[in-house]
């Protein structure tokens, strides 16, 4: 129960930061992975959906992920130029047939 409270702090500490699922689609880079996260609207005119998708830089320490997985980011301070990412856990490894 303590570090469940100590773990409510410490993000709060930190304030709201985004949590996104995507699928990575690049992995060359060490400790690097590019996630893409594609998000569907309602477009207002046409009432039909758009989909749209936005390419991020996330921190993978241990270059466990590969091409093809699905993953949670979520924000953090800026690692590098680009990064402002991290790879908080794996939600389906790829598996090819």
């Amino acid at each position: 129960m303590a570090t469940e409270q100590a773990t409510q702090t410490a993000s709060a500490a930190h304030g709201f930061r985004r949590k996104m699922v995507g699928k990575v689609i690049r992995d060359k880079m060490n400790k690097t992975v590019v996630v893409e996260c594609v998000s569907a609207h309602k477009d207002a005119l046409y009432g039909k959906y758009v989909r749209t998708r936005a390419r991020y830089k996330a921190h993978d320490e241990t270059n466990q992920y590969r091409i093809g997985d699905q993953v949670e980011i979520q924000e953090h301070s800026p690692i590098s130029r680009e990064k402002r990412f991290i790879v908080t856990r794996l939600i389906k490894k790829f598996v090819q047939e």
